[in-house]
């Protein structure tokens, strides 16, 4: 516990560090979050880190609310106040804050490794926001797309970026974070991602990947694979298309790739493409494990749509929007964080998961304290030690190899007319 009771202290000191208040700028803002005000920069972030879902106003008396520790509604900023001092934040203030969480839980060592290797799961979701009709200056579209990096051992999100519905898709998603990516990682990918300009690419830049290959794929070398017995084989994937390879800057050249064969625990026949060659250091038997923590990403994201109300959103603009999604992908890791020093702390065997919509409940009242009111490690400490109990004693079952189909036809969201209490 003593090393998330640091993370939180160095975390609040970073939101008061002067570099951060100047990469928080807004462009047309320079001098913004200067004076001593109601509603300072520290204090704006950590309003908008705690996963706002309510009304404006309401989410706002809540917060000085848990700051003062009281029960009764604090009154103390306005939601006008609030919509002039987002503005002057810049877009990439929070998501800078999520890189300085993920790089403090590598070097406190929450991330795990697979054979020497960063899991890195990668897929994108449709959103729908809850937006009325404006006329706005830059403002945002209901429909949008979120993809995501995402870290399935701690379940944190790596990374994530809203994109237009009407663009290129998951794999040019893909290849614009590319840059995201170190030498230790392993890419996990579903099945809509396998093409020969995706492989060329990471293959041209040494990232390891594993995908899912649909059995009705166009590759013939898939095919044939899947009528043949072998558990695992060496293929050559046909070069790409010279337009592709023009376009995403590749060698235009056969691919040599292994084709994995795994089983389902339903008894459903698939193929993993990896170029992990090495039988030896990686064996067949390994990947249907390994590509079964994709799944991490499909709960996360779902976890943040139902959980964190996602398509929730306190602004009009496209930049309002972007501030919300990246506020709350951060409070999902400092909440996965709990999660994990709880089960670690309680020492929960393996078959005994943490309930996050609870870790998050539980976390959510004490942010304000842990972020602005905390002045000394002992008080903090006491209040993550009374939480991370609390966390420890809410746990459910984890069955192995538990398969639940997904349900065909329209997925369903919640009525955005009107907003929690």
């Amino acid at each position: 516990m003593s090393v998330l009771t640091t993370l939180f202290q160095d975390f609040a000191a970073h939101l008061c560090s002067t570099e951060f208040i100047h990469d928080a700028r807004h462009t047309d803002h320079p001098t913004a979050f200067s004076r001593r005000r109601k509603l300072p920069l520290a204090t704006l972030v950590a309003i908008m880190r705690k996963g706002m879902r309510m009304s404006i106003q309401a989410e706002l008396d809540t917060f000085f609310a848990h700051l003062r520790q009281q029960a009764q509604l604090v009154h103390e900023v306005s939601e006008q106040a609030f919509a002039q001092a987002r503005a002057k934040l810049s877009l990439n203030a929070i998501p800078g804050l999520n890189d300085w969480l993920v790089a403090r839980a590598e070097t406190d060592q929450f991330v795990p490794r697979w054979c020497g290797l960063r899991l890195v799961a990668a897929d994108a979701s449709t959103v729908l926001f809850g937006l009325r009709a404006s006329h706005v200056k830059r403002a945002a579209l209901a429909d949008q797309i979120l993809f995501g990096l995402f870290l399935p051992g701690p379940d944190l999100m790596l990374a994530a970026a809203l994109h237009d519905v009407h663009e290129r898709g998951k794999r040019q998603f893909l290849f614009e974070h590319l840059d995201r990516l170190s030498p230790d990682d392993l890419l996990l990918l579903d099945r809509g991602y396998p093409c020969r300009w995706l492989v060329a690419v990471l293959n041209d830049r040494a990232v390891k990947f594993c995908m899912r290959v649909d059995n009705t794929s166009g590759f013939a070398c898939v095919r044939a694979f899947m009528r043949s017995k072998a558990p695992d084989q060496v293929v050559m994937l046909p070069a790409p298309n010279k337009r592709d390879a023009l376009d995403y800057e590749c060698s235009r050249k056969a691919q040599r790739v292994r084709l994995v064969r795994n089983v389902s625990p339903g008894g459903e026949q698939r193929v993993l493409m990896t170029n992990l060659l090495d039988d030896k250091l990686y064996p067949a038997g390994c990947f249907g494990e390994l590509y079964h923590e994709r799944w991490g990403i499909e709960e996360a994201f779902k976890r943040l749509k139902h959980r964190l109300n996602l398509e929730h959103v306190t602004g009009l603009t496209q930049q309002a929007v972007a501030q919300d999604v990246a506020a709350k992908i951060v409070c999902d890791n400092l909440q996965a964080l709990v999660a994990l020093t709880a089960h670690a702390d309680a020492a929960l065997p393996d078959s005994k998961r943490v309930n996050h919509a609870y870790a998050n409940t539980a976390l959510k009242p004490l942010l304000p304290i842990l972020l602005l009111g905390a002045r000394t490690g002992r008080k903090v400490g006491a209040l993550l030690r009374t939480m991370l109990d609390l966390i420890a004693g809410r746990t459910y079952r984890h069955r192995e190899n538990r398969s639940t189909p997904r349900k065909k036809g329209q997925k369903p969201h919640k009525s955005m007319t009107q907003k929690n209490c």
